[in-house]
């Protein structure tokens, strides 16, 4: 069954290649969305996908990348939009 979160993460995680990381493991999890940058400094992502894919996903963003430092994530549950990709915005 498809669910669909949206992951508020916050730290040290713009402008360190964040976004590209986030894309690349949704990607290689079949989950599907979006990535996007806040004004407050954190990031947004918005994923849809089977329960196991977005609980991997939760622990890529809460482990961040080399060059990020990742303080907390926020977990939203919402509804299912039907996305077709995952996108960087």
């Amino acid at each position: 069954m498809i669910v669909s979160r949206i992951y508020i993460v916050k730290g040290y995680v713009q402008g360190v290649g964040f976004r590209s990381f986030v894309r690349a493991r949704a990607k290689a999890l079949g989950v599907k969305g979006y990535v996007e940058n806040l004004d407050d400094g954190s990031v947004k992502v918005v994923a849809e996908g089977e329960e196991e894919s977005l609980r991997a996903l939760e622990g890529y963003l809460r482990d961040g990348n080399a060059f990020s430092n990742v303080e907390s994530v926020e977990v939203i549950e919402t509804s299912v939009k039907g996305y077709k990709d995952f996108e960087v915005f």
